[in-house]
């Protein structure tokens, strides 16, 4: 049986009996989008088919460094942090060429911590789309920088000097990706194999710096590409010695990393939902509410889209990156870009997003407040057309300009806790509370050249 064929626990069970695997390796992801796993031994993950599994779920009470959150209710030293029961989703079954013929799933949580799980977040909306005879298709497309470094020598040089995969700035470049045509088409291979399938591969403006574009599929399957894509492709990276990073910005002297994600409807019999020919941009009057609801709560969910501390580097004008929440017809300055095209391409392009998203949270966040402005009948403003950067818009629809200020609007969201819960509102936004504060602790090298002799 072929990975790709895996739906159901009997097919994943007959799998991994077939091919012999005396283990198997399981993962679930955290709040920052990063997958926590282990080798299981066969017999155990076959058990945990069908009744579960279980893991600790400090991975609530952490951060991406393993540094325990100082205000988490839901775990840690007072609760002594118990083991949280999780499920394995067969149909996230993958290969992984780099392992023979070892197999990876993916598991969300259950119980309390469901409440709590991205993955199950996003399911949630998923529902809530369900619920309204509605179905979503996602596609992510990710920049990212390659370095020709290790994960010592990076540390060894205090992540400065580094060495580009490719010097200067060359996007589109055909010379470049011609040169380097064995580590492009490797990495498509690896993608095509772990069934994360690529539409496009291309340098983009930067050295060094490539952008994925991953094909489209349901909102649920497409997080799992995504986060299985960063994953896997940095994993394919350092084992050729290279290093990849999806940070927002990584460096003052080149834009930010972009992680957009484009998104439409269809209803439950499959017809396209977006496209209504001689409107406007050709949108429906859903498609239209659906960018209202995304316009209005940007502000209220940007900290589960701009999700670190480093995501704020990247929302400044001119860097191909918005700073307010606004909205155009095939206009790359807005944060949101409706793509006019035939009923099945209609969509719209979430652009706020950055390499640096957990998917399944970026994904909620898009879909949810398109719900959202579904459900409520939003209108958005005047589409602009022209430079966005170049014009003033009204102060409601000002984006956080920290992930502090983030966390804040979220915590005050009456939609978000309606779309989301209020469990999970507040522990997130405790979390981004505290990578706030542990950036405030560091001293920068930009202080020290500003201050160290001068002041």
């Amino acid at each position: 049986m072929d990975s790709r064929n895996v739906k159901t626990v009997a097919d994943a069970r007959a799998l991994v009996e077939g091919r012999g695997l005396s283990h198997v390796k399981l993962g679930v992801v955290d709040l920052d989008g990063v997958i926590r796993g282990k080798y299981l031994a066969s017999a155990k993950f076959i058990d945990a088919l069908e009744s579960g599994f279980k893991f600790c779920d400090i991975v609530f009470g952490w951060d991406s460094n393993d540094q325990l959150y100082d205000k988490c209710d839901f775990t840690g030293w007072h609760s002594a942090f118990p083991d949280a029961t999780a499920r394995i989703d067969p149909a996230t079954c993958r290969d992984v060429p780099m392992e023979d013929d070892m197999l990876f799933f993916l598991g969300e949580f259950d119980g309390a911590a469901a409440q709590l799980c991205p993955r199950r977040l996003l399911r949630r909306v998923v529902d809530r789309a369900a619920g309204m005879g509605l179905v979503a298709s996602v596609a992510a497309e990710f920049e990212f920088f390659v370095f020709d470094e290790t994960p010592h020598t990076v540390r060894e040089k205090n992540y400065r000097e580094l060495r580009n995969l490719t010097p200067g700035w060359f996007g589109y470049s055909m010379l470049r990706s011609s040169v380097e045509s064995d580590f492009h088409r490797s990495l498509l291979k690896l993608c095509d194999a772990m069934d994360i399938p690529i539409e496009g591969l291309h340098t983009e403006t930067g050295p060094g710096v490539l952008e994925a574009a991953i094909q489209y599929c349901d909102a649920l399957a497409a997080a799992d590409r995504a986060v299985l894509f960063k994953t896997f492709a940095k994993v394919w990276a350092q084992r050729q010695g290279k290093m990849m990073t999806f940070m927002a910005k990584w460096s003052n002297a080149y834009p930010g990393q972009s992680g957009h994600l484009h998104l439409s409807l269809r209803d439950h019999c499959g017809k396209p939902v977006f496209h209504e020919s001689g409107r406007p941009g050709n949108m429906s009057d859903t498609m239209r509410w659906f960018v209202g609801g995304q316009q209005a709560l940007l502000p209220e969910l940007l900290a589960m889209v701009a999700s670190t501390v480093n995501s704020y580097s990247r929302l400044v004008p001119g860097f191909w990156a918005p700073t307010d929440a606004t909205w155009g017809i095939e206009n790359r300055t807005c944060a949101l870009r409706v793509i006019p095209g035939s009923p099945s391409s209609q969509r719209v392009e979430y652009r706020v997003a950055a390499a640096d998203i957990n998917p399944y949270l970026a994904v909620a966040a898009a879909l949810g407040s398109g719900l959202w402005g579904i459900e409520n009948r939003i209108e958005p403003d005047r589409p602009i057309s022209g430079n966005a950067y170049d014009m003033t818009h009204p102060a409601t629809r000002a984006l956080p300009r920290t992930l502090s200020d983030a966390a804040n609007r979220l915590i005050g969201s009456s939609a978000a806790r309606d779309l989301f819960g209020d469990v999970f509102v507040d522990h997130y936004a405790m979390t981004r509370h505290w990578e706030e504060r542990e950036f405030r602790k560091a001293i920068t090298d930009w202080e020290l050249a500003r201050y160290f002799e001068i002041i």
